[in-house]
């Protein structure tokens, strides 16, 4: 259980960035009160807790809907954390999670960016949401692990939200270059998780021996 809950953590964390996230935050709102940011902020994380939230339980559910085995969601979901991660390793787009010009754009022209694009794609993205119904199905349907899944996507969606609160002192303590260590950082961690999801898919699947 602790095991798991490690993973998921870790797993959670990397794929919705708080740190990055709470300086885009700043970032999106130049012209809100500290009062309108925080309530953006509560918003916003309230709304990705329940999209994940469902994606978590209902995931078992629409895998054997469509014939979707674990093992294909494994290395499926392994491929798409790699690709995440090694952008986050190198600064390339592919591990962003940042919205495009027009979104960003768009966002900030908007008086309510809470939805679009703070809880969807920016918090509850197909990254989170593919981790969410990897780990769950990982349990295997053991009520213990699925609380150990839940409890640390909850635990960094409470980290994030109190990073969100504090939106400017972060952006301002860490600055540009702290930004970019700690997405690398993370970005190492989310790619051997990755890999090894991916080798675990191929295991299951029976396509390479043990």
């Amino acid at each position: 259980m602790v095991k798991t809950a490690a993973i998921a953590f870790a797993t959670f964390l990397a794929t919705v960035g708080p740190v990055d996230l709470a300086a885009l935050l700043a970032a999106l709102t130049p012209y809100h009160t500290q009062v309108e940011r925080r309530a953006v902020a509560v918003k916003a994380v309230g709304i990705a807790t329940c999209i994940l939230l469902v994606f978590a339980f209902g995931g078992n559910a629409l895998l054997s809907s469509l014939g979707i085995s674990l093992a294909a969601l494994r290395i499926s979901g392994g491929i798409l954390l790699l690709l995440m991660a090694v952008g986050m390793v190198f600064g390339e787009a592919a591990g962003s999670r940042r919205p495009s010009g027009e979104e960003a754009l768009e966002a900030m022209q908007k008086p309510d960016i809470s939805v679009f694009p703070m809880a969807t794609p920016l918090i509850a993205g197909p990254a989170t949401i593919g981790a969410s119904l990897l780990l769950m199905a990982e349990t295997r349907g053991e009520i213990l692990l699925q609380l150990a899944v839940v409890g640390a996507l909850l635990a960094v969606l409470l980290i994030t939200l109190l990073l969100f609160m504090a939106a400017s002192t972060v952006q301002r303590i860490l600055g540009v270059t702290g930004l970019h260590v700690v997405s690398r950082m993370i970005g190492v961690v989310l790619s051997a998780l990755a890999v090894q999801f991916m080798l675990d898919g191929l295991l299951q699947s029976g396509l390479v021996g043990s």
